[in-house]
């Protein structure tokens, strides 16, 4: 299978660790690029209009890239554009970090916290938590005072805040589970998972891995994506005129 990762942001600094990673976690059949946009796009999405400005961009890279891929990642913790990616990927899957660690969550323990950069962020998360279902299971939001570019800036002070934080989250809070709630922690995981005892969800390899199970079932059940009701796709005349297609 054949799985892309979108980093949407206009600057290729992920590009290579997000393959690295990948490379190293994927199953021996997956094949995987990993792109970003243009540089004359936002270098983060920490605010709301600058999510704005690339959801086009993700629209019109999975409608296009759909006949070549069995399965999309949007790298960005809000899901920025992921109900509009899904509506135009054909039988192609799409998934996203935040949607994705929340069912890998789900599914190790009763409560989770997730670990944000800043307080900007968390009514964004929170809204997507609640709209996903799983707001009664929320535990805590604990912010780390970092922005989308500090993170690999100084990987102790990094690693420092993701432990401290992780700690009151699960004996303050009750977090039996734990999220990095950026694409830009990764890293991390394996370190904060073993010094603290719980599972921890890198935001990267969650919706990776959720993106090759789908594509698997998609391929061997039948579970393609749904273009009926809500799932409707746009009419394809109307993709080619508004230059989606």
């Amino acid at each position: 299978m054949r799985i892309l990762f979108i980093n949407p942001v206009g600057t290729t600094a992920f590009d290579a660790d997000t393959a690295r990673i990948l490379a190293q976690a994927r199953r021996p059949d997956t094949e995987v690029d990993v792109i970003s946009l243009p540089d004359d796009r936002p270098r983060h999405l920490e605010y709301h209009a600058y999510e704005a400005m690339v959801v086009g961009d993700i629209v019109r890279i999975v409608h296009r890239s759909a006949s070549r891929y069995d399965g999309f990642v949007i790298g960005c913790f809000y899901d920025v554009g992921l109900r509009e990616a899904r509506e135009v990927s054909g039988g192609a899957v799409v998934t996203a970090p935040c949607q994705s660690a929340l069912v890998f969550a789900s599914q190790l323990g009763n409560t989770f916290s997730i670990l944000v950069g800043r307080r900007k962020w968390m009514p964004r998360m929170r809204d997507n938590v609640r709209a996903y279902g799983y707001e009664h299971a929320l535990a805590s939001m604990r912010p780390l005072d970092l922005g989308v570019h500090d993170f690999q800036a100084d990987h102790q002070r990094t690693c420092d805040r993701l432990l401290t934080e992780g700690r009151r989250a699960v004996e303050e809070d009750g977090a039996e589970v734990l999220i990095l709630g950026c694409t830009a922690e990764y890293g991390f995981y394996a370190t904060v998972q073993r010094e603290l005892g719980v599972p921890v969800i890198d935001a990267v390899l969650a919706p990776f891995k959720l993106a090759e199970l789908l594509a698997e079932t998609a391929t061997r059940l039948g579970w393609a994506p749904s273009r009926k009701g809500g799932s409707e796709a746009p009419p394809p005349e109307e993709m080619q005129a508004w230059g989606v297609a």
